[in-house]
């Protein structure tokens, strides 16, 4: 009787132990981040960057003299943006010197609701249902926040999660999935909406140093609102879950700190300057954020090979870099413009193929700030290319100076064209032809420089 009490004294919290094990390993992960589905902005035609009407814009800037004229051309020749690009409603109403609060909260509600009210509708998802909110606008923080005049419109939740995210920059979109990723820790079977987008009409510099003119030539009207949830039950309506997510920040240093920031020129007038540093920045940036991501997403034996040649080569003859195509088939990069797309792409030996995406969104709607990286996916959506098992590299690069990056493990076959539905078919674009190149590639030659701005009449 006694080696049967203790036989069941040893057996109990064994058998116990064992099936709470098992419960462990078999239940559904409830902390994964699913995305349901994201829905980008476009705006009305009216407001597309056509050549006509950039120059306008150009033109009744009184501030402009010939060598302003001559970078603005030059730089929109080269920045890879094409004509079909969406000004901010404030530019095209010319207002862009003496905008009020109410013009640009009205930019951003018409953003804002656009993109809710469908991605809502196709998620079948109502706004009381959603439980955590995330909203990223860099350069416009009113009071009441931006976060509750997404709950007035929806009449949301009282017991609603919110966030209000500004000053982030172009790489914000992810910093705030990251934080719907760490509130799923603690809150389980949830809904969250994030929001990214900029506030551009307001921000539009009317002054004429180069190094903050750029902003002028390289952003345009955009954003994204989507829809993510860490509910095991909806992991079939998924269509891709989050894998890794890893973020580097270099605001210590002073060069990656200054070389992408708001200040105001010796004017007065606001504005965001683009230095020269910014390249380095950035590579610095991507490299140290590299180190940490890489070894989560290749194999080993990339690791082994890599060695291999590197000991075989030596540093003097060269080296063979990392085949990032081991880890990961699709590569999201920031469409922050030409030289941030060719040099990410150069650095990590990509094709023209996986560098096409970017260089198409750059193309077709410009540099759309934080909510850039929605439009490259809607790409590759739009083009079929994402396949269930799939895994999609996003890289972007903000002002901090940051860099975040994440991988996407892509969860059903996706071929859904969303905002890229009445022009896929002609991308890519073999030749990126520029439309200002042919009417006004002419203010560069040397011949004009005697000539006076005010004794001019140009076209409008």
């Amino acid at each position: 009787m006694e080696f049967l009490q203790s036989l069941i004294f040893i057996i109990l919290p064994s058998f116990f132990s064992t099936l709470h094990l098992l419960k462990l390993i078999f239940r559904p992960k409830e902390n994964c981040c699913y995305m349901l589905n994201y829905e980008c902005y476009k705006a009305t035609d009216d407001r597309k960057s056509d050549t006509e009407s950039m120059v306008r814009v150009v033109l009744r800037n009184k501030n402009y003299g010939w060598e302003q004229y001559r970078f603005l051309f030059r730089t929109m020749i080269n920045s890879g943006i094409g004509g079909d690009s969406y000004v901010p409603k404030i530019v095209m109403d010319r207002k862009e010197e003496n905008p009020t609060l109410s013009d640009s909260l009205e930019e951003i509600d018409d953003l804002f609701f656009q993109t809710l009210d469908n991605l809502f509708s196709k998620s079948k998802v109502s706004p009381q249902e959603i439980d955590i909110l995330v909203v990223n606008v860099s350069l416009l923080s009113p009071v009441p926040s931006l976060t509750a005049r997404i709950i007035n419109r929806y009449k949301m939740r009282p017991d609603l999660k919110v966030y209000n995210l500004s000053g982030m920059g172009c790489s914000a979109s992810l910093i705030a999935i990251d934080i719907v990723k760490d509130m799923f820790k603690v809150y389980k079977r949830k809904f969250a909406i994030v929001v990214s987008t900029e506030s551009l009409g307001a921000n539009w510099y009317c002054g004429n140093d180069n190094s903050m003119m750029l902003s002028n030539c390289l952003f345009r009207s955009g954003g994204c609102s989507m829809l993510f949830t860490n509910n095991p039950d909806f992991k079939n309506r998924a269509i891709l879950k989050l894998s890794h997510m890893v973020r580097t920040h270099l605001g210590s240093n002073d060069e990656a700190y200054e070389c992408c920031i708001q200040v105001e020129d010796d004017k007065g007038y606001l504005g965001f300057r683009l230095t020269k540093k910014l390249p380095k920045a950035a590579a610095k940036a991507l490299t140290m954020n590299f180190e940490v991501l890489l070894p989560k997403i290749l194999p080993i034996w990339e690791f082994v090979r890599y060695f291999l040649v590197y000991m075989w080569r030596g540093e003097k003859k060269g080296t063979m870099g990392l085949n990032l195509k081991s880890g990961v088939e699709h590569f999201c990069i920031h469409p922050g413009g030409r030289a941030v797309i060719d040099g990410v792409g150069k650095s990590l030996a990509l094709t023209d193929h996986d560098v096409e995406p970017a260089r198409m969104t750059l193309h077709r709607f410009g540099n759309t700030s934080a909510g850039g990286l929605w439009y490259v996916l809607g790409y590759m959506e739009a083009k079929q290319r994402l396949k269930k098992g799939d895994r999609i590299l996003m890289i972007s690069l903000g002002a901090g100076f940051k860099c975040n990056n994440c991988v996407w493990e892509v969860l059903r076959d996706l071929k859904d064209p969303n905002v890229w539905e009445d022009c896929i078919e002609k991308y890519p674009v073999k030749i990126i032809e520029n439309p200002y190149n042919e009417k006004y590639g002419w203010i560069n030659e040397e011949y004009v420089s005697f000539i006076r701005v005010e004794d001019c009449v140009f076209a409008s």
